[in-house]
């Protein structure tokens, strides 16, 4: 298994109100604290609100703040647009039937909260204590949220911090990947996105020795399938041909089918 660097985080209060549950987080995270994130030598700052949350880049010039909202307008026009159809047909969810899925790299909790909204119950496994706490938050404020879908669908969600492949995950559940990978490049706000990963994860691996090697764990567990987001044009992750695949505009889905869905 690899082994990454620390990642570099300071936590700090949006404002004076949010001051002591910035130190409480800080203390549940294991993390220093800043009254002055932008002079710190840290390349992130959690900033604790006092609901919310976000994660900001330290550099000159720095981009927006990431955070996690289910809520959001991005959430909301990807529903509308029917871009989350084709997830839900790769985990095998029809009319009557919402398999279970285990994601296990959780990131943002995009693609599982799409798949929850689906219908699906969804466990979220990120690796990241500080991108885990922040799905934790999302979902406990997703099940107080007024629109009623994003309740709903918070609801099918569990988040657990760690490595995937050192917990113990329930029979039958579908497994779900979505590895970084050298080749995804895009627009502006996804590359602000990534670039807040790559400091949490410790950074991109140059090659996808990585993803492989959660594709190979994942091929070992006792799941019905297994799907991996990939690069629309790129090989299928590892060299191992899928049963078969579902491609949108700028990505696809690899199926590997290990048995029958419940």
């Amino acid at each position: 298994m690899t082994q990454f660097a620390a990642p570099a985080v300071v936590v700090t209060a949006a404002n004076p109100a949010a001051r002591a549950r910035a130190q409480q987080v800080a203390a549940t995270l294991g993390l220093p604290t800043t009254s002055d994130w932008q002079q710190s030598a840290a390349q992130l700052a959690l900033i604790v609100g006092v609901e919310g949350a976000s994660l900001q880049r330290i550099s000159p010039n720095p981009p927006g703040p990431v955070s996690i909202n289910f809520a959001a307008p991005v959430m909301e026009h990807r529903r509308k647009g029917g871009q989350n159809e084709l997830l839900g047909r790769a985990v095998g969810v029809k009319l009557g039937r919402y398999p279970c899925v285990f994601d296990a790299t959780a990131g943002l909790g995009r693609d599982g909260f799409v798949l929850a909204d689906s219908g699906c119950r969804v466990t979220l496994c990120e690796r990241s204590s500080v991108l885990a706490w922040l799905l934790q938050q999302a979902v406990e404020l997703g099940v107080i949220s007024a629109i009623g879908h994003v309740r709903d669908a918070s609801a099918r969600l569990t988040v657990i911090a760690g490595d995937a492949r050192e917990q113990s995950m329930p029979a039958g559940y579908v497994i779900y990947l979505d590895p970084m990978f050298p080749e995804r490049r895009s627009q502006a706000a996804v590359k602000k996105e990534l670039a807040v990963l790559q400091v949490l994860h410790g950074g991109i691996p140059s090659d996808e020795t990585e993803g492989e090697a959660l594709l190979n764990w994942a091929l070992q567990q006792d799941t019905p399938r297994v799907v991996i987001k990939r690069p629309l044009k790129a090989a299928p992750l590892g060299g191992l041909k899928p049963a078969y695949q579902l491609k949108g505009k700028a990505v696809r889905f690899d199926v590997h089918v290990l048995g029958d869905l419940a």
